[in-house]
């Protein structure tokens, strides 16, 4: 073969690792996270809130309902990544999803914030149903974000900051959804409230369906005609020995399910224990400032490497729970702290969903399996399904065992000790757990150069065969 040929098939291999995603793709990348969270981050901060104080369920029943839904997400996350590898389509793996999917997400959350005259074991299979519904759709949408990325780009630094402009507007989708559907609902709604969340999240939908659909005519996937169609045996031998994946997927989980029994406690806290159900909005309002951590994260990890700078997102987590424990009923100070905490979970949940993304490129080092729907479905939908299970099983538990009650005005000092526990110290055990986890992943990452160069030299060698073969 001649040197330049040779030298094509380098310049094909090396065009895998230097990759310039367009600024425009990594906007319209981040539209899904940002359609996601404009609805998921309703579901996943006041659902536990909506079915106790707006549709009429017990905290206990509405906590059971929370966990049996997660149990269907279990099964469905794993799955949805098989599908993912299993789709063969002109558009690719992953994005063809974006576009069957966006409405059906849209109509499953709407429905789930409607209150039908419905009593007794009919209500409770209307939220069940709706609740499982509205679950499964959100996996269909946020596997294939996740899954995507990698074959956005081959290069990792793009990829970081790929990752870091769709959890920056994935952030702006959680800001409209925590801090003004509850006044939406209340303007739209007046003194019907069960009106007001109806047609709060009908509006919020049909943007949601918007921006995933501008998101699916824009977006490219690489290596479309190359993709190999996995089976079900192969996606499961690629978690074979990668471990960076299992400590991913470990960390993650309990970094979710912390912050979802922070979100679910947190309307409680400021409605009872704080005795001013306005703050709810503000400081979910305040939440936005976790964008500086998350656009900062690139220069973290240049610092830190990527185990290190999320180590210390986790302990600035901490930290500011920690100070809001401190600060009792000093609004100012309790602000101040929440600001911090918001900063070091946002850009915590930043580094673990790229972070699984590099595991698919360890998992094909490992097997020669590259099952990037599989892997990321459980490294990201999984996690944060489950853990919000978790997070609002355990909140509901807290409240329902420290004698909760939606129809009392004030509670019991007990209660409300309860609350507090459940929103201060509860996140901050599960955290340390999660940073312990990844302190242990320093010992992979610093294995990534290795997995790196094997890559390359095999993407290499493949192309050199592929040449040869067409030239024969």
């Amino acid at each position: 073969m001649s040197s330049n040929a040779n030298d094509a098939n380098v310049n094909s291999a090396q065009k895998l690792v230097k990759d310039v995603l367009p600024w425009h793709r990594k906007i319209t990348y981040g539209f899904t996270d940002m359609a996601g969270n404009l609805l998921y981050c309703i579901i996943s901060s006041y659902m536990l809130y909506f079915f106790t104080n707006v549709f009429g369920l017990t905290a206990g029943v509405a906590g059971g309902l929370l966990l049996l839904g997660r149990f269907f997400d279990a099964i469905a996350a794993p799955v949805m990544g098989i599908l993912v590898d299993h789709t063969h389509s002109k558009y690719g793996k992953n994005r063809p999803w974006f576009l069957w999917m966006a409405l059906p997400f849209g109509i499953f959350v709407w429905l789930l914030f409607n209150t039908p005259g419905l009593t007794g074991t009919a209500k409770l299979v209307w939220a069940g149903v709706t609740y499982i519904l509205a679950d499964l759709s959100y996996t269909a949408i946020s596997t294939p974000i996740t899954s995507v990325l990698p074959n956005l780009t081959a290069d990792t630094d793009q990829r970081m900051q790929a990752n870091s402009v769709r959890l920056v507007l994935g952030n702006v989708g959680n800001f409209f959804a925590v801090t003004f559907i509850i006044p939406f609902a209340g303007l739209l709604g007046g003194s019907n409230v069960q009106k007001g969340w109806s047609l709060a999240v009908g509006i919020y939908s049909i943007v949601a369906i918007i921006l995933v659909l501008i998101a699916f005519v824009d977006m490219r996937e690489q290596n479309i005609s190359s993709e190999k169609v996995l089976t079900i045996k192969e996606s499961f031998k690629a978690t074979k020995g990668n471990w960076p994946w299992v400590i991913i997927v470990l960390a993650n989980l309990l970094y979710w399910t912390a912050f979802i029994v922070r979100n679910s406690a947190m309307p409680y806290y400021f409605q009872y224990n704080m005795g001013n159900k306005t703050l709810i909005s503000v400081f979910n309002g305040f939440s936005i400032i976790q964008v500086i951590g998350m656009a900062s994260v690139p220069l973290f990890v240049k610092i830190f490497k990527k185990w290190g700078a999320t180590v210390f997102f986790l302990a600035l987590t901490m930290l500011g729970h920690i100070l809001i424990g401190v600060a009792g009923s000093n609004v100012t100070f309790s602000l101040v702290a929440w600001c911090i905490a918001c900063i070091g979970s946002g850009s915590a949940c930043t580094m673990f969903f790229a972070m699984v993304g590099d595991t698919v490129d360890f998992g094909e080092w490992k097997t020669g399996i590259r099952a990037n729907g599989f892997l990321t479905a459980i490294g990201a939908s999984f996690c944060i399904q489950m853990g919000s299970g978790f997070g609002n099983y355990i909140a509901a538990r807290f409240l329902g065992s420290y004698g909760f009650n939606a129809a009392a005005a004030t509670q019991s000092a007990h209660t409300m000790a309860g609350i507090h526990f459940a929103f201060i110290w509860m996140p901050v055990i599960i955290y340390a757990i999660s940073l312990i986890r990844m302190v242990v992943y320093r010992k992979w990452e610093n294995h990534e150069p290795i997995v790196k160069a094997d890559l390359l030299k095999r993407h290499q060698e493949a192309a050199a065969k592929a040449q040869g073969t067409q030239e024969a």
